[in-house]
């Protein structure tokens, strides 16, 4: 049997498959530096993870639909009434207090990143026999659901996903022992099943399991293992962002047809990697300082005016891209998972 790539080998194994053990790698090999470079240089390491990663992601998803002519027309009300659906809902929310705003964006962002990871393993497994998908299925939410679980009924957490206290947590250790022996006899039973099927098929599927693996390590080392507000958002931000641009560029940019792509094409090949690339970081960048001057003010200095008494219009509008992208890919992947 052939390996299911998306595109290459090389491509998924270096962009897609590869970030959380690489990642993970720099971790423990250097977590005396991780520590220094935390306390003395945040600046830089917001710039790259959150900036040049996790921001840039978000309007990766531009060249699948908005930029697409043909896709905007077909899903025009969807993709206008969505951003203005998330803008009322953000104001509806914020009204309530920021805290049960950044709560919820915080429960949506966490089921976008569990739904992205069994969206890369289904589409690993698209050749395989879908009458035993749901233990595959059941696999990968473990690997995911088990450390947010441990994150809601443990102390508080020296990291999180946007502000302090926005999940509900109340520490249970009994339930978090059974549910840490339940999590371990599941991935005991993973890897039999894996290798049962290795013995009996003479085939591994090297990019599903390597979803599966990389979801099971990041998801545990990050939130369970490390208490480290870093490590966490290397192990996070970088397996999350960095697949989900790869993707967006090797589905919609470089597999399509010049026709196809219309305008786009100038973003084809090695050049034209650059210029998506640049694109994303300029467009992430602008969001960042428009966020830092008007709400967070921790990276740059404040602004002379007053812009707290806006912040019920501000934090929602500026969270529209973000909240937009959440929502956006419960629809437009579907037709590949």
């Amino acid at each position: 049997m052939i390996q299911p790539w998306i595109h290459k080998a090389k491509t998924d194994i270096f962009f897609i498959l590869m970030p959380p053990f690489f990642v993970l790698a720099i971790v423990f090999l250097f977590q005396k530096q991780l520590a220094k470079i935390e306390q003395d240089y945040s600046f830089y390491t917001w710039l790259l993870l959150i900036v040049f990663v996790d921001v840039a992601h978000v309007y990766a998803t531009l060249f699948k639909t908005y930029f697409v002519k043909s896709e905007f027309i077909s899903r025009k009300k969807l993709y206008i009434g969505l951003p203005v659906f998330c803008f009322l809902l953000g104001f509806v929310l914020f009204l309530f207090g920021s805290k049960v705003f950044w709560s919820s964006l915080a429960y949506v962002a966490v089921f976008h990143f569990i739904r992205q990871q069994y969206g890369f393993m289904r589409l690993y497994a698209r050749t395989e026999d879908k009458s035993y998908a749901w233990i595959d299925k059941f696999v990968i939410y473990t690997a995911t659901l088990y450390p947010m679980l441990y994150w809601f009924l443990s102390p508080k957490k020296e990291f999180n996903w946007f502000v302090e206290n926005e999940f509900f947590t109340y520490p249970i250790p009994f339930l978090l022992y059974i549910l840490t022996w339940i999590y371990f006899i599941i991935v005991f039973f993973y890897v039999v099943r894996t290798m049962y099927l290795l013995l009996k098929y003479r085939f591994f599927n090297i990019p599903k399991n390597a979803v599966i693996v990389g979801t099971f390590l990041s998801w545990y080392f990050g939130i369970v293992y490390f208490n480290n507000d870093l490590i966490f958002t290397l192990l996070n931000v970088v397996s999350h962002g960095i697949p989900y641009i790869a993707l967006i560029y090797v589905t919609e940019i470089e597999k399509k047809t010049n026709e196809d792509l219309g305008c786009l094409n100038k973003f084809k090949h090695y050049k034209g990697l650059l210029f998506f690339l640049i694109f994303l970081f300029l467009v992430a960048s602008f969001e960042e300082f428009t966020w830092d001057i008007l709400v967070w003010q921790e990276q740059f200095s404040k602004p002379k005016f007053n812009v707290s008494a806006w912040q019920f219009i501000l934090v929602p509008l500026l969270t529209v891209p973000q909240f937009t992208h959440y929502l956006l890919d419960g629809f437009i992947w579907k037709n590949k998972k």
